[in-house]
């Protein structure tokens, strides 16, 4: 169970830091086509940070043995990004394409869940 863990944060961390990164590199016209994401630029960059900041907190701590309480709070953190996102695709886009972030929610809670009461990091 730790292993698939490990390699569940590591996909996590993965995706959040392309999504973050990719939200702090382009402008906001280009997030902003086609509506995809109507939000205000500012806090679409607040969004990548916080999703940057998640991925480096999925496996920092236990990485580093420094602070590994830190992990479930950082996917609890992710997981209310997902919320959002799950949220805004379906109201954007369809039902349908929000399967995608609500598997990544699923997972986020999973490993919220998992770190902090079945398998807590040392």
């Amino acid at each position: 169970m730790t292993r698939a863990l490990w390699i569940i944060q590591i996909l996590l961390a993965l995706v959040f830091l392309f999504a973050g990164g990719t939200k702090l590199v382009m402008s906001v016209a280009e997030m902003n086509a086609g509506g995809a994401m109507p939000l205000p630029g500012p806090f679409l960059r607040f969004i990548g940070v916080a999703e940057i900041a998640g991925a480096l907190g999925l496996i920092l701590p236990g990485a580093l043995h420094i602070r590994p309480g830190l992990t479930p709070l950082a996917a609890a953190g992710l997981t209310i990004i997902m919320i959002g996102a799950t949220v805004i695709t379906a109201m954007t886009m369809s039902a349908t394409i929000a399967l995608l972030p609500f598997t990544v929610l699923l997972l986020t809670v999973l490993v919220a869940y998992a770190r902090w009461r079945v398998h807590p990091l040392a």
